[in-house]
């Protein structure tokens, strides 16, 4: 089953676009996303080159022990409706009780993402009726969400080419708190669906990025960008593979100078490099739609990842309604700072966002300078750094251990390491050459004992995951350098002399 976003949001965003001409600088962006091959510069007819325009809403699973509004446990991969409270069946005179954790976790993610906090934000219902959404309703915050305009700053290459950067922003609209559904388990062999409610009622955080971006790259490096920030300040666990992180792009396509497109919205995606193939397939599929003199269908569509390619759903042209209200059940939330927290008022029963601001971690885009203040590495290595899981943590304790200049070490890592656990589909978790081997396998080249041409044939062997050690390697295979000058000489003349006719020819010239 599907998170529903908030249709309405984005509704609005494209209709302010379809009334006037589009804004210049998006135009600009377009051009720039183009000349890196993300989009189709112009159509056949020679006509004057095409404008994607790419928003984003994404679903987090907000990382809580508990559910948004209920005690139940939150827990991945559990046995089939064994985490569902009285509230999450939506029994008849269940009512609702806020999670804290919730909150602060929605609270810190729009201060990460340069939002204003609003101290004052409503719940609301929004009604829709799914088998696996037992109310026939959602609590959301459709009217005042708890975050709003902000801005996220992502870096992505030029080309593929890492020396190649730039860094570009997209605007948040919102950051909403809200209930996801359950799941729809659907068997076609007995021609039936069932429904698993443990995941009804979990705590999400919607995050709705305006329409700024033009080609799938973008979309990923923004998403990838934001999956960063909210691992880093464990907001969210963030594991597209788990469903914890759910895309849906919002695509259309104009002239520059003309209103905004027809928008399509391809639902539920849970990779990036799936994310990045359906944005650009469905900005082509719009491009070629309408240069053979076809319309393109407000509707929603979803990305068969086999076929490569986006299929439709089901159409928008009937907007639905739905009857969205004020949630009776739970008041206003009320957020409080330094200056407007009452001096009679138990700290401990409210949400301080100063509090919440002091304690934020360092970001990702910090983090990535730190690295190259503390290490002299190129920004580029420092962006690729975090971007891979468990990479940091790797390169740092391998220079630890090792007595050769990281400058150097960052070469190993990126260039030997990264390049076979990618050509290998490994994580750096799974990687069979530890930070420690490789570190004194590197303290080994450092110090002269081996050649790096041998140095690449230890870590070779490190690979095969047998146990030995790099210094077991290089005495096994005799691939010491040899510092003795009389010992090299003598391997000299053995060699001189068994090739007296070369040596004669090479004496005459």
């Amino acid at each position: 089953a599907a998170a529903r976003g908030c249709g309405g949001v984005w509704r609005r965003a494209w209709q302010r676009g379809a009334g006037g001409p589009a804004p210049a600088p998006r135009g600009q962006r377009a051009v720039a996303c183009n000349a890196r091959g993300g989009a189709v510069p112009a159509g056949k007819s020679g006509l004057a080159p095409w404008v994607p325009v790419v928003g984003l809403e994404i679903h987090a699973q907000i990382s809580s022990n508990s559910k948004l509004f209920s005690g139940s446990q939150v827990q991945f991969a559990a046995a089939p409706n064994s985490l569902v409270s009285f509230f999450d069946a939506s029994l008849p005179g269940t009512l609702p009780v806020l999670n804290r954790r919730c909150v602060e976790a929605a609270v810190m993610t729009g201060l990460a993402l340069n939002c204003s906090i609003n101290k004052r934000s409503l719940f609301d219902r929004k009604h829709y009726f799914y088998a696996d959404l037992p109310a026939g309703y959602q609590i959301t915050q459709q009217r005042v969400p708890i975050a709003v305009n902000g801005s996220l700053s992502y870096s992505l290459c030029i080309d593929n080419k890492m020396s190649q950067m730039v860094t570009k922003t997209v605007r948040i609209k919102q950051i909403q708190l809200e209930q996801d559904s359950g799941k729809s388990l659907h068997d076609d062999t007995r021609n039936q669906t069932l429904v698993d409610l443990n995941r009804a009622g979990v705590g999400l955080m919607e995050v709705v990025m305006e329409p700024d971006m033009c080609c799938g790259e973008e979309a990923a490096a923004a998403v990838r960008e934001l999956q960063l920030i909210l691992q880093t300040l464990g907001s969210s666990q963030a594991v597209m593979a788990e469903g914890q992180l759910r895309v849906d792009a919002n695509v259309s396509v104009h002239h520059p100078g003309e209103h905004y497109g027809v928008r399509t919205e391809v639902k539920n995606i849970n990779s990036l490099r799936f994310l990045a193939k359906a944005v650009d397939y469905e900005i082509q599929r719009q491009i070629e739609e309408l240069e053979n003199g076809g319309t393109i269908l407000n509707e929603t569509r979803a990305f068969d990842s086999k076929l490569g390619c986006t299929v439709p759903m089901r159409d928008k042209e009937g907007k639905q309604d739905y009857r969205f209200m004020p949630e009776p059940n739970l008041p206003p939330l009320i957020l409080y700072d330094a200056k407007s927290l009452p001096a009679n008022m138990n700290h401990q029963q409210v949400v301080n966002i100063d509090w919440i601001h002091e304690r934020l971690p360092d970001l990702p885009s910090v983090k990535r300078a730190k690295l190259v203040e503390r290490y002299g590495i190129l920004p580029e290595h420092g962006f690729t750094l975090l971007n891979e899981d468990g990479l940091t943590e790797f390169f740092e304790n391998v220079v630890k251990q090792t007595q050769m200049k990281p400058k150097k070490v960052i070469g190993w890592i990126l260039n030997d390491l990264l390049s076979y656990l990618k050509q290998h589909s490994l994580t750096v978790k799974e990687s069979p050459v530890s930070s420690f081997l490789l570190a004194d396998l590197l303290n080994l080249l450092e110090k002269k004992e081996i050649s790096s041409t041998a140095a690449k044939q230890v870590l070779a062997e490190l690979w095969k995951g047998e146990g030995k050690t790099p210094f077991e390697i290089v005495k096994e295979k005799k691939l010491e350098l040899i510092q003795d000058q009389k010992e090299l000489e003598q391997i000299c003349q053995v060699v001189i002399d068994g090739q007296e006719n070369e040596v004669i020819m090479m004496v005459l010239g």
